[in-house]
């Protein structure tokens, strides 16, 4: 047999971690890393944060599972607690990130049904998204490496240019449901959307009685500052997908939608068997208490500017780095072409102990967890200066 028992859809690196500590993963040998990818946006707490290990604990002790059939009380409870923190009216949890898009989708073409145009089922995404792996996701995107091979395609979606408002008025026909967008990019460069191009959405969406979907599966969840990214922008969507953050390493994520979004959905048109399980919902309230407690943002915005500045002031420093972009703690270093993103970021796991991910556009993808302090700063700024360096010093040899 060749194949391995895990099936090898992942590169896996060198780096085997079986434990974290705080903002720190250790492997196998015992070899320590600064971890600033985090689960790629996901371990906003950490490793290990006491809160959310007695919240696991004592729940799995009570009751970990139960089917959807019955009352939910922590589920209740869990999503009275994001409607009034937010603009949704309701909630539908779900395992991950891609389940939650694809309820957002079907949450959309739903309503156009109870509408009774059946016909309006168009989603209009844009160029660079990641919205997932699932069929229905991945016809969400232009991108071949996440399309090829698995065609034919769900039909009615169409890709236009990020950023491009006028792109994006020009794609819109009578068969259009809405807008599918993350309001910052995260794979596919750590790009923000423009105040202009998310307003515009939101404005078309308004005059032509479509649905703005927002996936703030990365970008959501206190990652930039704000509860969620939409915020900064004065902008609400609709209807908004939430994984990542919500969950803190715990599998979780959730549908937000406006009772008038969420009307064609009705008994019997959605369903799963583990979303909104009891062991979920107490994570999810762990978690929650943590991001909405006391100076939680304002740390995240403070420490998140300490580490953008300190990001820049390496530019005039090293040649390869370029520019600095993101919000908050979802920062991204874009790297000159004479450099490639996968290979340094590779260079400074293995070299220096500093974990980070790539992203589209020759982006190193700076994700920490949002509870890290000046010392993880300051630690991360010497490794990645002194990654830039050896870095370089080995393209030349």
């Amino acid at each position: 047999m060749s194949i391995t028992p895990l099936m090898p859809v992942y590169p896996r690196c060198d780096v085997r971690p079986v434990r974290g500590e705080g903002c720190y993963l250790i492997g196998e040998r015992g070899e320590r890393y600064l971890d600033f990818a985090s689960g790629i946006a996901v371990n906003l707490l950490g490793h290990g944060h006491p809160k959310l290990v007695k919240a696991i604990a004592d729940q799995a002790a009570t009751l970990m599972h139960t089917s959807n059939l019955y009352g939910m009380p922590l589920g209740e409870k869990f999503a009275q607690r994001l409607v009034d923190s937010t603009f949704a009216d309701t909630v539908f949890f779900t395992n991950s990130g891609a389940e939650a898009v694809e309820c957002a989708i079907k949450t959309a073409r739903r309503y156009h049904y109870a509408n009774g145009e059946a016909h309006r089922h168009k989603i209009i995404s844009f160029d660079n998204a990641f919205h997932g792996r699932t069929l229905g996701t991945i016809s969400a995107t232009s991108q071949p490496k996440m399309r090829d091979g698995f065609e034919p395609l769900l039909p009615g979606f169409t890709v236009v240019p990020f950023n491009d408002l006028e792109a994006a008025a020009a794609a819109v026909d009578d068969n259009t449901a809405g807008f599918l967008v993350e309001t910052v990019q995260g794979e596919g460069g750590v790009t923000p959307a423009t105040q202009e191009f998310l307003s515009g959405l939101r404005q078309l969406c308004d005059e032509k009685g479509m649905l703005l979907i927002l996936d703030e599966v990365q970008c959501g969840y206190a990652r930039t500052g704000t509860f969620f990214a939409h915020e900064q922008y004065g902008v609400q969507p609709d209807i908004m997908a939430v994984a990542k953050g919500i969950g803190a390493g715990f599998p979780l994520g959730a549908c937000l939608a406006t009772e008038e979004a969420a009307k064609g959905m009705v008994f019997g048109t959605h369903g799963s068997t583990y979303g909104g399980n009891p062991l979920a919902m107490a994570v999810g309230m762990a978690v929650l208490d943590e991001v909405l407690g006391e100076g939680f943002l304002d740390h995240v915005n403070s420490i998140g500017a300490r580490l953008r500045s300190a990001l820049e002031q390496l530019i005039p420093n090293h040649d390869m780095f370029e520019d600095v972009r993101g919000l908050g703690l979802m920062l991204g270093v874009k790297l000159k072409d004479s450099a490639d993103a996968r290979n340094f970021v590779a260079h400074l796991r293995d070299n220096h102990g500093l974990l980070v991910v790539s992203a589209g556009q020759n982006v190193v993808r700076i994700l920490p967890p949002l509870v890290i302090g000046e010392e993880h700063v300051a630690e991360c700024i010497e490794k990645l200066s002194a990654g830039a360096r050896s870095f370089a010093e080995a393209q030349t040899a």
